[in-house]
């Protein structure tokens, strides 16, 4: 997948129900049975979350999901987290300045999110379910992951949430998933663990994409049902499956992946070693070739000349197809600071162009609390 076919992060929503989460479940049947053709077009029902033609569908609901006994404490480390960021922050260009979404609580004054609603944040506040509002700052943020991590002055009212093992997150199994300011939780089915690429340098090899989707997603929780943290929302796509296209879902970046980087995000508000290569190059796939979109003003890549429209052909003199071998040819060639040489299309001329790459972390505007 790649971003071609994702909602981007700029699309930050506040809290809304989740009525289609109902009728969704209608259509998980149709994914995992016999008439899973026809899944496809019954996801027309999902338009307003997707942006597809709505086409009215008769779909009948299940019956409510009955409260489990790790429910109460689900809910109470679910927070709203509300972040504002300087005017000339690089991010709020593109997300905004004002930006709200969820979190969760991991201990008495931690709590974990998705990286864009805090990032280069001047200022934070955790919304509690008790309806606490307790200031708080950027206490940590991974590029690489894209999680981010909020510290409260004060220690919160909540129960602090342990996190699962989010590799046992296999297709069709059930989870559940809770967005600030929600009332109940939402059964979810998960559908895919693909891997996904984005523009801005981003690379998963094995989220978690669920169906139907939900549009509460920012920061949302997904939980095992036995009340285990697995995943922190981050996107709504509309290509989540991997046996066929046009499925609408939300990705999840996998808890997994935050536990070996948590103590380092606390202690020192960044991973201590190994950060991936950053350029501040945007890339999409264009007519099958991979096209620069945009580029990091000041950035290694702006500071070589590397414009939009140039087309990548080569990392160390060797051709890329795509996003996803493009960032894994790139990661192989060694930490951030690692000298590579790129192959660009230039108006017509092939260039050969050595690039430095830096650590995302260094080049972002600094938080209070960092």
């Amino acid at each position: 997948m790649t971003t071609s076919s994702i909602s981007r992060p700029s699309g930050l929503r506040p809290s809304l129900s989740r009525p289609m989460a109902l009728v969704g479940w209608g259509l998980a049947v149709l994914l995992s049975g016999s008439l899973a053709g026809e899944a496809a077009a019954a996801s027309d029902a999902l338009a307003p979350v997707v942006g597809m033609a709505v086409q009215a569908r008769a779909v009948q609901p299940p019956a409510p999901r009955s409260a489990g006994p790790a429910d109460a404490k689900m809910m109470s480390a679910v927070v709203r987290i509300e972040a504002q960021a300087p005017r000339d922050a690089p991010s709020s260009a593109t997300l905004g300045r004002a930006r709200a979404g969820t979190g969760v609580v991991l201990d008495s004054r931690t709590v974990i999110t998705i990286g864009y609603l805090v990032l280069e944040s001047e200022t934070v506040d955790v919304v509690t379910q008790s309806g606490r509002r307790i200031p708080a700052s950027l206490g940590g943020y991974d590029h690489q992951t894209g999680f981010g991590l909020v510290r409260t002055a004060i220690p919160l009212d909540a129960a602090p949430m342990e996190l699962g093992d989010s590799d046992l997150a296999k297709e069709r199994s059930r989870v559940l998933t809770l967005g600030q300011g929600e009332s109940e939780l939402t059964e979810l089915m998960v559908l895919s663990r693909k891997t996904f690429t984005a523009g801005w340098e981003y690379l998963l090899d094995s989220p978690i994409f669920t169906f139907p989707p939900v549009n509460n997603w920012s920061g949302a929780a997904l939980f095992t049902e036995d009340g285990k943290l697995i995943g922190i929302g981050s996107l709504v796509v509309n290509d989540a499956a991997s046996d066929r296209s046009g499925v609408p879902g939300n990705l999840y970046v996998p808890t997994n992946l935050l536990k070996p980087i948590l103590d380092d995000l606390r202690a020192r508000g960044r991973r201590s070693e190994g950060a991936q290569p950053w350029f501040g190059m945007n890339t999409e796939m264009v007519r099958g070739h991979l096209m620069v979109t945009r580029v990091q003003q000041d950035g290694p890549a702006d500071r070589a000349g590397i414009a939009s429209g140039d087309i990548l052909l080569a990392v160390a003199g060797e051709r890329v197809a795509d996003q996803a071998e493009f960032y894994r040819k790139l990661f192989a060639r060694g930490p951030a600071g690692t000298e590579v040489t790129l192959r660009f299309l230039k108006s017509g001329d092939v260039r050969e162009q050595p690039l430095r790459s830096i650590d995302r972390a260094d080049f972002i505007t600094k938080p209070r609390g960092i």
